[in-house]
């Protein structure tokens, strides 16, 4: 029986996007996680995790004191499990820092499995090709792969995450609480944390938006405003979830949605992890990166031809050229047309 430790101190998303990894390892033996206080709630309920430690790495643990505290956190859980019978203790870079693949060998964790391209390779005892050519997940999949040519199945690949009653109850109340009734929804996750990555014609698409579907907003609590511009468009027809549900709540929202539209921001991969059908909107980024959308009938938007697309890995604050055509030149009519063809799909 094998003992794993997951690393992933990174993006939302890719906390999402690393539960396939985490379901292969937990047919090996215990699993445990290292995430960030934001990435550690998404994995509440998970049936492969048997604990999560919290690094708080820009807080409470930060710098090199906070490292060697967690660190010893590690090592302790490693040794627990080795005294309840567990194997071999192997480490699993998911986020590739320095400072992951130091927590790591601090932990006690001799075995250290990351990607080539990291910062912290030279940390690893096994390096994994990254395949700029494969989906995300299935790149975090691979370094449990027993063999450099395994494929993963479409569900092994598939995210997962585990709203409770606690989440349903408050999208219940949500709802509720806006007299939604029967009608369809179809949800709308206008922000990004990335400027460039916030598509700005969500307005525009709920006008288009069939009068017979609720339009659901969903966002934190910075998405306000946006959220507003929405609302201000389409009346009472819409309903403002921002800020108002955690991630998973959030979750279970789309998880009843016929649809949900989004940027390529974390609400694609609550919506990927539910099997909610999206369109997601890429600008300054594409979905060859390995970030697009998973669940059945998705479809993805974009501005081809652009010689300055994509500009960056993640979306810059302000476009580099000034002129945001990536965003700007994407119209809501071209957007609807792809929801229109997810809603003819669907069963």
């Amino acid at each position: 029986m094998q003992f794993s430790l997951v690393i992933q101190t990174s993006f939302l998303g890719d906390v999402v996007l690393t539960t396939p990894l985490i379901a292969e390892l937990a047919r090996r033996g215990p699993v445990h996680i290292v995430a960030t206080p934001a990435g550690a709630p998404l994995l509440a309920r998970n049936p492969d995790v048997v604990g999560v430690t919290i690094y708080d790495k820009r807080g409470s643990a930060r710098g090199v004191g906070g490292l060697a505290n967690v660190a010893g956190e590690l090592s302790a859980t490693r040794s627990r499990a080795a005294n309840d019978g567990a194997g071999e203790a192997i480490a699993y870079l998911a986020q590739g820092s320095v400072r992951s693949a130091a927590l790591a060998r601090l932990a006690g964790f001799r075995t250290r499995v990351g990607f080539a391209t990291s910062a912290g390779r030279w940390l690893y005892t096994r390096r994994i090709p990254y395949r700029d050519d494969r989906h995300h997940a299935e790149r975090l999949w691979s370094l449990a792969a027993e063999s450099a040519d395994a494929s993963p199945t479409r569900e092994q690949l598939r995210p997962r995450l585990f709203p409770g009653g606690a989440e349903r109850e408050a999208v219940d109340r949500l709802l509720a609480s806006a007299g939604h009734g029967t009608s369809p929804m179809i949800a709308l996750a206008p922000g990004s944390v990335w400027a460039t990555k916030r598509w700005p014609f969500y307005p525009a698409l709920a006008r288009l938006l069939p009068a017979k579907a609720r339009v659901v907003v969903i966002g934190g609590k910075d998405d306000a405003p946006l959220a507003s511009e929405i609302v201000t468009a389409v009346g009472d027809r819409a309903i403002d979830a921002t800020g108002q549900l955690s991630l998973l709540g959030s979750a279970e929202l789309i998880r009843r949605c016929a649809l949900l539209v989004t940027n390529d921001s974390s609400p694609q991969h609550l919506a990927s992890a539910m099997g909610t059908p999206t369109v997601t909107v890429f600008g300054p980024t594409v979905p060859e990166f390995g970030f697009g959308p998973l669940a059945p009938q998705s479809r993805t938007a974009g501005v081809h031809g652009l010689d300055c697309r994509p500009c960056d890995r993640h979306g810059p604050q302000h476009c580099p050229l000034g002129h945001w055509r990536c965003m700007r030149d994407l119209g809501a009519e071209m957007v609807e047309e792809l929801v229109a063809q997810v809603d003819r799909e669907s069963p």
